[in-house]
């Protein structure tokens, strides 16, 4: 698919800017709108991201994946984290996935991704894929918990046009396995990249802090945990948290 994109210098978001346009215009598969700052950068559920001008990789991309009903819409963020990991993994060890979407060098985060699915009955009209990378920013507001960049880690500059177009490839690589209907695959692939996929960790469930090991995620996004008891739990988003 040819690379479109149209470089803004300042918006509210990518994702907001080209869901407007998507309400305006029948938009190309693939288009991309990729900003220098974002005055309101959102993650998941109205979280917040915030970035340095000029200084990350902040981009919106839009994808028609009719051959996923709704029920099954988690699989389109599974597959855009794994591009985005693999991406990574390209410039430094310890990237993981960090459910349901974050993705993490080692216990910090490099990048939030925000999906968007429009759905017309069970079928999904559009989808609006933001990603947020931070490449070259050296230092943030003490606002967010744990964040790092590429180049806090490697200590290396990175050319923002020439990583979109990594990240780019990447992603419609994953998109045609998608296509094929290799979902189990990019299920599989996504929970063997998971954040402390081994082993008994501490979350929080809202109320109280447990430990529990990561048993399962399911095609619907649904987190599956067992406890040291043998208990299973389950979890949808923002339902439980990592204790970092």
């Amino acid at each position: 698919m040819p690379l479109i994109i149209h470089l803004v210098d300042e918006i509210d978001s990518t994702n907001n800017y080209l869901k407007s346009l998507l309400l305006k215009q029948k938009v190309k598969e693939g288009t991309i709108i990729s900003a220098d700052f974002q005055t309101g950068g959102r993650g998941q559920r109205g979280n917040g991201w915030l970035s340095e001008k000029g200084k990350n990789l902040l981009f919106s991309i839009v994808l028609y994946p009719d051959t996923v009903k709704a029920n099954g819409q988690f699989v389109i963020s599974q597959m855009v984290s794994l591009a985005v990991a693999d991406f990574l993994r390209k410039y430094t060890d310890g990237i993981t996935i960090k459910w349901p979407n974050d993705i993490y060098w080692q216990d910090k985060k490099i990048c939030g991704i925000l999906i968007e699915n429009t759905l017309e009955g069970d079928e999904i009209k559009e989808s609006v894929c933001g990603i947020g990378i931070n490449l070259n920013q050296e230092s943030f507001g003490s606002s967010l918990p744990n964040p790092v960049s590429l180049k806090q880690i490697t200590g290396e500059y990175y050319e923002q046009s020439i990583m979109l177009e990594e990240v780019r490839e990447l992603l419609f690589s994953y998109y045609e396995q998608l296509r094929r209907g290799e979902i189990q695959i990019i299920a599989e692939n996504y929970r063997d990249s998971l954040f402390r996929k081994t082993g008994y960790h501490l979350f929080n469930d809202n109320t109280n802090d447990f430990i529990a090991r990561i048993k399962d995620v399911v095609s619907d996004g649904t987190l599956v945990l067992q406890t040291e008891n043998g208990n299973e739990r389950r979890f949808a988003f923002k339902e439980v948290r990592y204790v970092l």
